[in-house]
């Protein structure tokens, strides 16, 4: 069958996960990195009007929980991970704390970028995590960081995880284009969750052939059934290998599902953009329930085991919770600052003492001429 939004939905439940090639406790780190991530996705979901206290939108993820979880276990603490605006998974797999993540979207001082940035810009330095609302932003900027990584002789690779409505970007090609051509050491992750905004992308593409078009530019690219969480460790696995080894950049598709509104709690069904069927196939073959499915027939998690997880990470989550809304607000906030910055150390370093008017514009090498 092929692998495509335009079939998926008629497939039926999905039966090829298999726990081959892979140890119990990743398949557990797996199971709990996304159980811990669907409880936190749900319970800001849950919270965020009641009390009205959140500082910002959120770009929900549930549904989509998969790929950050594999990503979680693979990635290096000196390597760097830049996402778009739907954050909080990738801000897990980057092993940022939940504690940041909470105040950050309540506007404390205590949040990860200071209560100043919110959800779908939140970044967090120590760990090397960043995100970003602009569409494509964060493959650009991962391209950057690569082509540092070579320049430099470092063993670190640069991740970047975004949507299929970034492939819409020119930014995105041209990545394509100079990774490929440089062989930068960066991995592109696409969760292809059909959908920008309302826009489906069978209207927006001629094709669903993204991956056909990526290895046109030099780029190794596979696309694989997102939601199945060990495929998505082992498929993430190889690539990274070859990353690591100098074999050049890599995408990786994956096809996924947000069950959520595309911004908010609220449901924008209203739009009609996508059917009742489509939304119980995706249900139906939910990341989680897929591998727990495999997990309790291997004899590896069983209910006393998954109870145990339910509560340890509903504990976080309320103690998260209630450090985030005790905590202060920013103070003394230097906005001009923030947004222009007198101070050029770097540039400084580089030019020396030299005075501004030392520079002679009538020196002949400052003169234009013939080439």
């Amino acid at each position: 069958m092929e692998l495509s939004h335009r079939t998926l939905s008629h497939s039926g439940h999905y039966r090829d996960l298999t726990l081959d090639g892979l140890e119990p406790g990743v398949a557990l780190t797996l199971y709990r990195q996304m159980l811990r991530l669907r409880r936190t996705e749900e319970a800001l979901l849950a919270e965020y009007h009641p009390a009205e206290e959140m500082r910002c939108p959120i770009h929900f993820c549930i549904g989509q929980e998969s790929i950050p979880a594999a990503l979680s276990a693979l990635i290096g603490a000196e390597d760097y991970l830049f996402s778009h605006h739907r954050s909080h998974g990738y801000y897990f797999a980057k092993g940022s704390p939940m504690r940041e993540l909470f105040a950050e979207i309540y506007g404390r001082q205590a949040g990860a970028d200071g209560g100043l940035a919110g959800s779908q810009d939140i970044s967090h330095a120590a760990t090397h995590f960043y995100s970003g609302a602009i569409l494509s932003g964060a493959v650009s900027i991962a391209v950057g960081a690569a082509f540092g990584f070579k320049y430099r002789r470092s063993a670190q690779i640069a991740v970047s995880g975004f949507g299929e409505g970034a492939t819409d970007e020119g930014a995105f090609w041209e990545a394509m284009n100079y990774s490929g051509k440089e062989r930068l050491p960066v991995l592109f992750i696409i969760e292809n969750n059909r959908y920008a905004t309302f826009s489906d992308q069978l209207k927006r593409q001629a094709d669903d052939n993204i991956t056909e078009r990526v290895r046109t530019f030099g780029v190794r690219a596979a696309k694989i059934f997102g939601n199945d969480a060990p495929l998505a460790y082992r498929t993430l696995r190889q690539e990274i290998a070859r990353i690591r080894s100098g074999d050049g950049p890599a995408l990786v598709e994956a096809y996924t599902y947000r069950w959520n509104s595309h911004v908010g709690p609220e449901d924008d069904g209203a739009n009609n953009y996508r059917t009742a069927e489509e939304m119980a196939y995706w249900k139906d073959n939910c990341p989680i329930a897929l591998l727990g499915e495999r997990l309790r027939e291997a004899g590896i998690l069983d209910e006393g085991a998954r109870a145990a997880l339910e509560s340890e990470v509903g504990a976080e989550i309320a103690s998260n919770f209630a450090f985030a809304k005790s905590a202060s607000f920013p103070s003394g906030t230097n906005w001009h600052r923030m947004n222009y910055n007198d101070a050029s150390p770097a540039a400084d370093r580089l030019l020396g003492t030299a005075e501004a008017g030392a520079f002679d514009q009538n020196q002949a090498e400052a003169k234009l001429g013939p080439y």
